[in-house]
């Protein structure tokens, strides 16, 4: 009963509602948090930069840096700039760390920035990024831009029609392209690249501990092993409700293999080329499926 309350909230409150809402609840916390938690070291940075496309566990990041102990050992709040109407002159106001830039890298390099500043890019197999994308745009993902009209497109078709339609539907809002645009730029100190895999995976203390400090935030052993656990995706699973109210599906690396057949790996390769190589994972090596069930897995 409260989860499918809780989905119709978020699924019929108008848009205005709901940024509004999650603008004040952020104000808030962000105000508790600045009385109540002392900063132990303040970080170097003027700014801390998020970069990422959808679908590269930006809620988890959004946890994590949010977290009373990621404060109290640098001193930075976090920013939604999609809360205030991205009216910031410089996106995001100083001593803050900015989350959930969806920008290709052109857009990023040309935002005005402080001198003193870090950004990280989170990437994730492209691949595995479409089933995310698919089951969570046609089951779960609050409305926000077009996501209602994406999925009543998806509801109506077989889901391999839908995946392949959704394919050239990402093409077209140049998620591919993103992030190719980050991959390919020239090094720079002040930007890390960050696979999704890596921090959701078996290296997630020690990828997310690099992240960190890479950020100028050093964390005690201890208070990064409770961080960890916190938000473990088991715990954040939990606190968001089961059913189709969770945001967290599966997340596991190489879950596209259960889902993509020749045909949609054609459609893939033509939409997005050598990016899967280019980023570094393993290559598709046809096999015996040539069906996609259309039952949704449990």
């Amino acid at each position: 009963m409260f989860n499918s309350a809780v989905m119709f909230a978020k699924q019929n409150a108008p848009e205005s509602v709901r940024v509004l809402a999650r603008r004040s609840m952020l104000e808030a916390y962000n105000a508790r948090v600045r009385l109540t938690v002392p900063v132990a070291r303040k970080s170097e940075f003027e700014n801390i930069y998020h970069c990422a496309v959808r679908k590269t566990a930006s809620q988890w990041i959004k946890a994590v840096f949010s977290d009373p102990i990621v404060y109290r050992h640098c001193g930075l709040l976090t920013y939604d700039p999609r809360f205030y109407g991205w009216k910031h002159p410089r996106v995001c106001p100083p001593n803050r760390i900015a989350l959930s830039l969806f920008f290709p890298r052109k857009r990023f390099d040309t935002m005005p920035k402080p001198e003193k500043y870090r950004a990280f890019f989170v990437m994730r197999d492209p691949r595995d990024m479409v089933v995310s994308s698919y089951f969570s745009t046609k089951n779960s993902h609050g409305p926000m831009g077009d996501v209602l009209e994406v999925r009543r497109v998806l509801q109506d078709m077989p889901r391999k029609e839908g995946m392949l339609w959704l394919i050239g539907d990402l093409a077209r809002k140049n998620r591919f392209g993103a992030i190719r645009s980050w991959v390919e730029a020239p090094p720079s100190e002040s930007v890390r690249l960050v696979r999704y895999e890596d921090l959701t995976g078996e290296r997630q203390a020690s990828e997310t501990d690099e992240l960190l400090r890479h950020c100028g935030i050093e964390l005690p052993p201890d208070d990064l092993a409770q961080l960890l656990d916190r938000y473990s995706f088991a715990k954040m699973n939990d606190r968001q409700g089961t059913g189709k109210v969770s945001h967290y599906r599966k997340g596991q690396a190489g879950d596209w293999q259960n889902h993509f057949d020749d045909d949609i790996y054609e459609a893939f390769a033509e939409a997005t080329g050598d990016l899967v190589e280019r980023l570094g994972y393993p290559a598709y090596r046809s096999s015996a499926r040539t069906t996609v069930p259309d039952t949704q897995p449990e």
